[in-house]
C-alpha cells in the first residue's frame, strides 16, 4: 500500500493575529470579525510560566483541577484555551500538560500534528499526535536557545540531544478513524524497520511485543496509544479508549527499537512532518 505524509502547515497561518499579549498560538483560533469576543479580563488571576510555549496564558485559580485526561477528538470549531492546544487538521484537542504512568512529573506539551495515509490515491488523515516531555528538559536545551523554529528544524542535533536526555518524553497518538490493530501496526511497522539495519534477537523480541499489542485488536476512532519514553532502553505503550492508562500494555526495552521509532517521528524523514514542525514552534518559544 503506497503511503505518504501530509506537509508541513504552519500554525501561524492558521491564526488571526490580535492586539493582545497573549502567545498567538494559544489564542482564540474562531471568532466572527462583526462580533468579536470581549477583552480577555485577566484580574484576580495568574500566569503560566511552566507550560512548553512559555505563554502568558490567564488562568483561573478558583477552577476544580482535572483528575482525568479526556481527549475531546472533534469539535464544531478550533477552539484552544490554556488547557488544551488544538491540533488544527484534525480539530483534536490535546492537554497542555499531563501526567502518565512511569513518569517522574506531569509532561509538556511541545506540539502537535497529524499523519495521512494515501488509500486509492485519496490522502485520508489517521491520527493526530502530540509530543509531549518532562519541563526539565529546557535546562538541557541551551546551546539552542533564541533560534528560530526554522533553524531548529534544520538541527538534526536538537532532537538527538531530547531523545538522550534522562528526562521522559511521551508521544499521545488519538485515531480519528476507525483502524483494525494489524493495519495501524503494519503502517508503523512500514517506517519502523528500515530504521533498524541488524535486529538482534534483544530488537527482534521487542519487535514481537510491540507488534502483540495490535495484533487482533480493533481501534475505535478516539482510541489514544501512548509511546512513553523512560530512558534510552525503556519505552512503555499505552491504549486505551479514552483517559489517562492505567496499566501499561507492554515495555519495550530494546536501546534499537526506542530510538528507531523517536526518528520515526521526529528524525530527518517524519512520518507527521507537521508534529515536527510544531515542536519546533514550541521549543523556540520556551527557548527565548
Amino acid at each position: 500500500m503506497a503511503s505518504t505524509v501530509a506537509g508541513s502547515v504552519p500554525y501561524s497561518s492558521l491564526t488571526t493575529p490580535k492586539p493582545s499579549d497573549l502567545n498567538p498560538k494559544i489564542y482564540s483560533l474562531a471568532h466572527n470579525p462583526n462580533n468579536p469576543p470581549s477583552p480577555l479580563n485577566c484580574s484576580n488571576q495568574s500566569f503560566s510560566a511552566h507550560s512548553a510555549f512559555r505563554s502568558r496564558v490567564c488562568i483561573n485559580k478558583n477552577a476544580r483541577p482535572r483528575s482525568r485526561f479526556s481527549p475531546i477528538v472533534y469539535s464544531s470549531s478550533p477552539v484552544v484555551s490554556s488547557e488544551y492546544l488544538e491540533e488544527p487538521q484534525t480539530k483534536v484537542k490535546y492537554q497542555t500538560s499531563l501526567s502518565l504512568p512511569g513518569c517522574s512529573s506531569s509532561l509538556s506539551l511541545l506540539g502537535t500534528g497529524y499523519r495521512e495515509k494515501v488509500f486509492a490515491i485519496i490522502g485520508v488523515k489517521v491520527y493526530a499526535a502530540g509530543l509531549y516531555a518532562n519541563p526539565s528538559i529546557f535546562s538541557k536545551l541551551d546551546a539552542w536557545k533564541r533560534r528560530s523554529s526554522a533553524e531548529l528544524q534544520k538541527d538534526s542535533s536538537l532532537f538527538d540531544a531530547i531523545y538522550q536526555a534522562p528526562l521522559e518524553k511521551s508521544l499521545h497518538i488519538i485515531l480519528v478513524r476507525d483502524l483494525d490493530g494489524k493495519t495501524f501496526w503494519d503502517a508503523l511497522d512500514e517506517a519502523l524497520s528500515p530504521r533498524i539495519k541488524s535486529p538482534t534477537p534483544v530488537d527482534e523480541s521487542a519487535l514481537s511485543t510491540f507488534r502483540g499489542i495490535f495484533q487482533g485488536r480493533p481501534l475505535q476512532k478516539g482510541t489514544s496509544i501512548f509511546l512513553t519514553w523512560l530512558d534510552m532502553e525503556k519505552m512503555l505503550v499505552f491504549v486505551t479508549p479514552e483517559g489517562i492508562p492505567s496499566s501499561v500494555d507492554a515495555t519495550i526495552e530494546s536501546s534499537n527499537v526506542t530510538s528507531a521509532l523517536f526518528d520515526v517521528f521526529l528524525g530527518g524523514n517524519p512520518v507527521s512532518p507537521s508534529l515536527k514542525a510544531s515542536a519546533c514552534e514550541g521549543l523556540a518559544a520556551a527557548l527565548k
